[in-house]
């Protein structure tokens, strides 16, 4: 495949959850990515939701990038099927790297983890380190109360609806992914059928 049309890094959970919602989300994130031309960038893991978004992507004729802790290599089950995978030294410098090689970034159902990456570049954004989209993919209401509590936080002074507008959240994949493309500046190609069967 020739260079991506854009590069979208996704953060989401290395369990399955028990919701089969959550992974036709992650299904529909990477044929998204996959058929309009673009890369993933995620964990490296093949393991949960992560593998799932990869695998997604690497069936639809996307570029698959991961990015792995070497102290997560065994943990996570390292996905050897990526197009490229680099296996670091730390979270740090993991996380430094899936910024640097990302347009966009998207975060859906996840535990700890996914919330952390999320909340750290939403905060990088909001410092000015980097001016790219964020989204929140809220599948079946599963950061329903999350966003009740930004709200509340808001509400409480000790957050602004300046810093509440600088993440995109929605429901649908497709509308979601597109909007985060075009707010990075980027257009999304639509890869020929036969390219992807």
């Amino acid at each position: 495949m020739a260079d991506a049309a854009f590069s979208i890094c996704v953060y989401l959970g290395s369990r399955p959850g028990d919701n089969p919602l959550f992974t036709e989300a992650a299904v529909a994130v990477g044929r998204w990515i996959g058929r309009h031309g673009g890369q993933l960038v995620y964990g490296g893991g093949r393991s949960g939701l992560m593998g799932t978004v990869a695998e997604a992507t690497r069936l639809a004729g996307g570029r698959v990038v991961g990015i792995i802790p070497q102290a997560l290599v065994d943990k996570e089950l390292a996905n050897h099927l990526c197009d490229e995978l680099h296996v670091v030294t730390s979270m740090h410098e993991r996380k430094a790297m899936m910024a640097e090689r990302s347009d966009a970034f998207l975060a859906l159902p996840g535990g700890i983890g996914t919330l952390e990456e999320l909340f750290e570049v939403w905060t990088w954004r909001q410092l000015g380190y980097h001016d790219k989209p964020v989204g929140l993919l809220d599948t079946d209401g599963y950061y329903g109360g999350l966003l009740d509590f930004l709200r509340h936080s808001e509400r409480c002074g000790l957050m602004s609806e300046w810093q509440m507008g600088l993440i995109r959240t929605g429901t649908e994949p497709a509308a979601l992914l597109a909007a985060l493309v075009q707010d990075a500046g980027l257009s999304a190609s639509t890869i020929p059928l036969r390219d992807v069967i």
